[in-house]
């Protein structure tokens, strides 16, 4: 079994088994139970200072996706180190709020923003709206001006780049449903323009998810800059370039480029363009916390089938759906290695009644029942994925620094299930099998 980690940093082997900072996970899981969600502080810290040293000399926002982790200490922590967000929808909203964060520094993405979105992030008034429709445009306007007050736009545009990754984060191509077409752009700038209820401050574009080549960004940002080519002659000169999601993670061994090398890409077309006085935006998310996780879980059976041999988990697909619902690669570990050797290929598979329940195929393990086991690289789309399905209560969370661990997320009992749900009598019901209330 490989017993290397990828760039976790703040998950090292001492004294044969895991750590995260200076804390035994086999502490944090008997102290809190598994499934249990573990970041590291630290991880989180080094990987927003991976982007925001090279972005210094330059006009700049780092901001983080809150869909990849949208627990309150972690936007918190972010809030604190200067990163913006990015987010998609009221409730991150209410989130960034929730952890006292600037919400003048927030860009609201999305394709299907609501009326009533829209209401509250010019309440709270956000940095800009990323605009993904004509549609959308004419909405923004018209609750603006039910507001009397002027919203801040920015147009999503779609530059058609392949970043070849997984179909479901490919983003930035014609057939994606994100994002307003190229050749459509010039003529929203300019109806955005005349709007008085608006001000048009930025481009941006999202091409997708764990890229792990620079070569797609710059392809994009060419064409963002002979967009604003365009632009300029029509009389719109715009403040700032959004490039949207950041760079990938190394989940098993992939050669990842430093955000520093990404940078100085873009920078390259910027100056060469004559685009280099324009504020730089990033809106990362897996980068910036999913090497800071990991998802630690608690064998219960090791299991013999005719075709395959089994090691039955206590987490489940509703816990961490990336390798079924992606076909993700994931590293599984036991977090006390025996050291003798008779490993097994198992398939690591959880509680949950479907076939496709399971974390990790084929994996080289020597474990059995009882055993502590740790999925790395699991600090984005993960917890922020989580579902009650098979109604299982959802894992706690907890935040380590240094040696200090603390909750940040209680586990769920089954109470709380359902106690949003309503228990209707007979009695209730009306004639037509509506309730009468």
């Amino acid at each position: 079994m490989n017993l290397s980690l990828p760039n976790d940093r703040e998950f090292a082997w001492k004294d044969g088994t895991l750590w995260c900072e200076n804390v035994p996970l086999k502490d944090l899981a008997a102290r809190f139970g598994t499934p249990l969600y573990v970041y590291s502080k630290q991880a989180i810290v080094n990987a927003f200072q991976s982007y925001q040293k090279p972005l210094e000399p330059y006009k700049h926002l780092m901001c983080f996706a809150v869909k990849a982790n949208s627990n309150l200490s972690i936007i918190r922590l972010l809030g604190k180190l200067g990163a913006g967000f990015d987010i998609v929808s009221e409730g991150e909203l209410r989130r960034i709020q929730a952890a006292g964060c600037d919400t003048s520094k927030v860009i609201f993405s999305g394709v299907a923003k609501t009326y009533h979105e829209i209401e509250a992030a010019l309440d709270a008034d956000i940095k800009c709206f990323n605009i993904e429709s004509p549609a959308e445009l004419d909405r923004v306007i018209a609750v603006a001006q039910k507001k009397g007050k002027k919203a801040r736009v920015s147009f999503r545009v779609n530059p058609d780049v392949d970043a070849k990754t997984h179909p479901y984060i490919s983003t930035g191509l014609k057939k994606n449903k994100f994002g307003i077409a190229y050749d459509q752009a010039v003529e929203l700038y300019l109806k955005a323009s005349r709007s008085p209820e608006l001000e048009v401050v930025g481009i941006d574009c999202h091409i997708g998810s764990q890229i792990t080549d620079t070569a797609p960004f710059v392809d994009a940002c060419e064409k963002l800059c002979t967009l604003l080519d365009k632009l300029r002659l029509n009389g719109i000169d715009l403040q700032h370039i959004d490039f949207g999601g950041g760079l990938g993670i190394q989940y098993s061994n992939e050669a990842v480029p430093s955000p520093t090398v990404l940078v100085a890409a873009l920078r390259r077309v910027l100056v060469k363009r004559g685009y280099g006085d324009k504020e730089m935006i990033f809106e990362a998310g897996r980068s910036l916390v999913g090497n800071s996780g990991a998802l630690l879980m608690t064998v219960q059976y090791m299991k013999q089938g005719e075709l395959k041999n089994f090691c039955i988990v206590d987490c489940g697909m509703n816990d961490m759906i990336r390798p079924t619902l992606y076909q993700a690669w994931m590293q599984i570990v036991p977090v006390t290695p025996k050291k003798e050797e008779k490993e097994t290929y198992c398939y690591v598979v959880g509680p949950v009644c479907e076939t496709g329940d399971w974390l990790g195929k084929d994996r080289l393990l020597n474990v059995q029942e009882g055993d502590l086991m740790a999925l790395l690289s699991a600090g984005a789309y993960g917890m922020s994925m989580a579902s009650n399905y098979n109604s299982r209560c959802l894992p706690a969370e907890v935040l380590v620094d240094g040696n200090r661990a603390a909750l940040i997320r209680k586990r769920q009992c089954a109470e709380e299930l359902f106690s949003d749900e309503i228990l209707v009598t007979d009695t209730q019901l009306g004639s037509d099998g509506l309730t009468d209330q």
